[in-house]
């Protein structure tokens, strides 16, 4: 059961950007099923599985990504109550790289029935400021020996479809400081304020869905001084890359104007750039739907931001699949049901023996 596994990954700190640690125990786990792992320039782990006669066929990725949104020194220890499991990251993405694991456990000594190749990775960067990193590089680096690509991420039942794009900036508002009450300089915290103001008025249409949100802010040093910095992460998202692209200039032009209202210098640097847009899913969503009747499970679809936008550039059939059941995600609290783990590796399974039987490529 995929249980054996989950309690060891959930409790191997992983914050983004930090993801050794646990690429290191997935590398372990996967080598002692037998397979050869390496690990490539931004640190995915990546395993494939190509038996003999099944070289040069489209191969179908499976990616559960490594990261979570927890920093070092978080207690990442795993409780059991009343057949839960609960603790930070225990869901999101634990549960997934302890499935994809049980999976390749299963697939042990059995690789000869595969009729296309399987590859199956632990990437880095999905959260946060991640900004895809690790599924980006493995689709730039392997995209001609693809045939499909599954992102292994979120609640069973639940199929991301659709790839929201998301823009993220770090603007940064810079002055000259002074004292309080003996300087007259502008305040960044003026800028700050402003800006926040302003991004927050900006039209944004209701469909396409379009959102818009200031997650972090500060700046200041004292009560009793003036700013001399200040700065915000800007998160921007839409269903249509169209009404992004018009969210993004005009955000752009509102932080500018803000800089220049308060006479302070802005530092503007885009730090997040996650493709939208078509994801081609259908026909892994037929494979998914078969999967789930045949689990006695329901299959809801939905858009969301995951690792299979980074598929959408390239054109390669993408979609995000959930393989447990819980809930409080990104939260210290997040629990997993540990019966669903079970039924969410049958689901899997399915998805990949029929992937092997009716290929998209």
């Amino acid at each position: 059961m995929p249980l054996s596994y989950l309690a060891r990954i959930a409790q191997t700190p992983a914050p983004t950007f930090e993801e050794g640690e646990r690429a290191d125990l997935m590398a372990r786990l996967w080598e002692d099923l037998g397979y050869e792992t390496a690990r490539d320039e931004v640190g995915n782990v990546l395993t494939r599985l190509t038996p003999p006669g099944t070289e040069g066929k489209p191969a179908l990725l499976l990616a559960a990504h490594l990261d979570t949104v927890f920093a070092r020194g978080t207690d990442v220890r795993v409780r059991e109550e009343r057949g839960r499991l609960i603790g930070p990251g225990v869901g999101d993405n634990s549960a997934s790289l302890a499935v994809v694991t049980a999976l390749l456990r299963d697939l042990r000594g059995h690789e000869g029935r595969l009729r296309r190749p399987l590859w199956v990775a632990a990437n880095v960067g999905e959260e946060g400021l991640g900004d895809l990193r690790g599924a980006k590089h493995l689709l730039a680096r392997h995209r001609e020996r693809l045939g499909a690509f599954i992102a292994v991420d979120g609640y069973l039942g639940v199929a991301v479809t659709r790839a929201v794009g998301v823009r993220r900036y770090r603007a940064i508002f810079l002055g000259p400081g002074g004292h309080s009450w003996g300087d007259q300089a502008p305040s960044a915290l003026h800028a700050l304020g402003v800006a926040i103001h302003d991004l927050y008025a900006l039209p944004r249409p209701v469909s396409p869905r379009t959102t818009l949100n200031v997650g972090l802010a500060s700046g200041g040093t004292s009560v009793n001084s003036i700013a001399g910095s200040a700065e915000l992460l800007l998160d921007l998202r839409s269903l249509d890359p169209e009404a992004l692209d018009e969210l993004d200039t005009r955000a752009q032009g509102a932080l500018h104007a803000a800089a220049r209202q308060a006479g302070v210098s802005l530092r503007l640097e885009r730090v997040g750039d996650r493709p939208g847009g078509d994801l081609r899913s259908q026909p892994l969503l037929d494979l998914a739907r078969e999967a789930a009747r045949e689990v006695h499970t329901d299959l809801r679809l939905a858009s969301s931001s995951t690792d299979a936008n980074a598929a959408a550039p390239h054109g390669l059939p993408a979609i995000a699949l959930g393989v447990y059941r819980g809930g409080n995600a990104h939260r210290e609290d997040e629990w997993v049901q540990a019966s669903s783990l079970g039924p969410g590796l049958r689901f899997l399974r399915r998805v990949v023996d029929l992937y092997q039987r009716r290929p998209l490529g």
